[in-house]
Parts: C-alpha cells; structure tokens; sequence
C-alpha cells in the first residue's frame, strides 16, 4: 500500500526544482499566496510590478483546464506587500491525483510564504445566503478525505510537516477577525457571512439528496476545491484564510425547475468579484 501511494507523490526534491526556478527568476519575495477561485482571477490583475509565467513554462508545474481559471502564476506587490497569485487552481476533477492538486502550495512554502489567502465560488447551502454575499471559511467538510483522498496520505516527509496534522484550527481566528474588521471599513459586511464549506470531488453538481444530508451534517457552502489546499498549507505550518463567493443557490427541492451550471457561477462572480478584490487586498496590507 505505501508502494501505491508513493508512486503518485512528488520528492521534496522536485517541490525545490520548480520554487528554485521561480526564485531564480523573480527578485519578489512573498510571504502571501493568493489562489483564485473560479472568475476571481482578477485579483491579480491588481498587483503592481508584476512578473507572470504560465503555468506551463514552470518546471513541474501542473496546468488548469476550466473555464474562468487563467492558468499563471502572477508576483506582485498588492499594497505594498509582496504577493504570489494562482490565477487558476487545479481540481481532482480535471483527473489530477490529490498530490498534484497541492503541488503549488508545498512550493509556496518553499518560498518563504507564511500566509495563504484561499478563494473559491461555492453554491449555497444556508437558506439565509443570497447570491454575490462572501462567506468567510471557519471549518470545512472533507468528503473525498472521508473516501481516503487526503493528500497527506502516504510517505510524510518532516521537512514539511508532521505525520499528523490537527485541523482543529485550520482556518485562522486572527485572520478571520482581521477580515471582518476591514470587511466593515469597506463597506462589505452587509453582504459577509460566516460558515462552513464542504468539499466534493465533483465535476458533477450535487444531487437534492446530496444538498439534504449536507445541510444537515452543518454545511452552509458546497464546493469542488478548497480543502485539499488547506490541508497541504497547514500541514506546512501556513496560516490560512478562506473566502467563498456564494454564485449559486443548491437546488433542495424537487418542485424547483432551476438548474445548476458553470455559467451563472461565472457570471455571479464577475459581479461581486471588485468586493472581494477590494476585501482582499485591504486585508493584505494588515496582515
């Protein structure tokens, strides 16, 4: 079995080749990585003195297949801080195995990031959300961890992390108030929620059964990234602050004609995506 589970993971030689390449190419230095979720690329549209490589030019790097994610890799300064930003993640969907979902997040690390900012457009499981509000991250659901896909299954190398990880604390209560704070100063804590996101693996959208039994195992949001990240950047001692854009309601009743879909989730995005730029990049430069 560790056979199996080796042989899909990368060395802690091969996380140094590609952040050895990026910092040979790049005089930034973040210590904060943004991921872009789904249509929220334009958060890096805002760094100044940019330098960007897409991802297939990195050396090991993976590459993103969906629509709404860019695919580069943009350093820059956002409020006088240096950042790097995923404009596109990669999910287990596109038929990455769960290492290589995280691979960016190890190489962060490898960087001298200390803190990753995680975005991602969730649907609404919690009857009290309403389309475009931002949902600050206080805990998460694993259901593929649940099926055994935790990327921090298999060989530990303590150069990371410890074998075991807590998650109790995944996501940071500083951070978090922080975001409130600066969420009120900007005008956007009409529209902040505070929940609780659930990972699927997807590229399917839920079931009405699947939203039921979610809502009542607690989850307010339901997405297909997200967790996997967080493991990895915990496990690396990273702080961590998560947001969802909630860009669709779940449909939980079977009388409901609406139906899902990747479009209305792009285009909700495209509509709150300034407030949450705004949100993000306010926050940076208190952190």
């Amino acid at each position: 079995m560790e056979a199996a589970f080796s042989s899909s993971q990368c060395s802690y030689e091969e996380y140094k080749e590609t952040a050895d390449w990026l910092l040979a190419h790049t005089e930034q230095r973040p210590k904060v990585a943004i991921i872009c979720g789904s249509g929220l690329g334009g958060l890096a549209d805002l760094l100044a003195d940019k330098t960007v490589f897409p991802y297939q030019d990195i050396p090991r790097f993976p590459t993103s297949t969906v629509p709404g994610h860019a695919g580069q890799l943009v350093f820059g300064r956002l409020q006088g801080r240096e950042c790097v930003c995923m404009q596109g993640r990669f999910h287990f969907y596109e038929g990455y195995n769960i290492h290589t979902v995280t691979y960016p997040v190890r190489v962060f690390f490898l960087l001298g990031v200390e803190t990753l900012i995680v975005t991602n457009a969730a649907g609404g499981l919690n009857g009290s959300y309403n389309l475009g509000d931002i949902m600050l991250i206080k805990d998460h659901i694993n259901m593929p961890g649940f099926a055994g896909q935790n990327p921090l299954c298999g060989h530990n190398d303590d150069r990371f992390g410890l074998r075991f990880s807590c998650m109790s604390d995944a996501y940071d209560r500083e951070l978090r108030a922080l975001a409130k704070q600066t969420a009120k100063e900007q005008g956007c804590d009409g529209f902040l929620q505070e929940g609780v996101y659930c990972m699927l693996a997807g590229p399917s959208f839920e079931t009405i059964a699947e939203c039921k039994a979610l809502q009542m195992l607690g989850a307010d949001a339901v997405g297909m990234s997200t967790v996997p990240e967080v493991v990895v950047a915990r496990h690396c001692g990273l702080r961590v602050l998560g947001l969802s854009l909630i860009t669709n309601n779940v449909v939980s009743d079977y009388d409901c004609v609406e139906k899902a879909n990747h479009e209305e989730v792009l285009r909700t995005a495209q509509h709150r995506t300034q407030d949450l730029q705004r949100l993000v990049s306010h926050l940076i430069a208190k952190i």
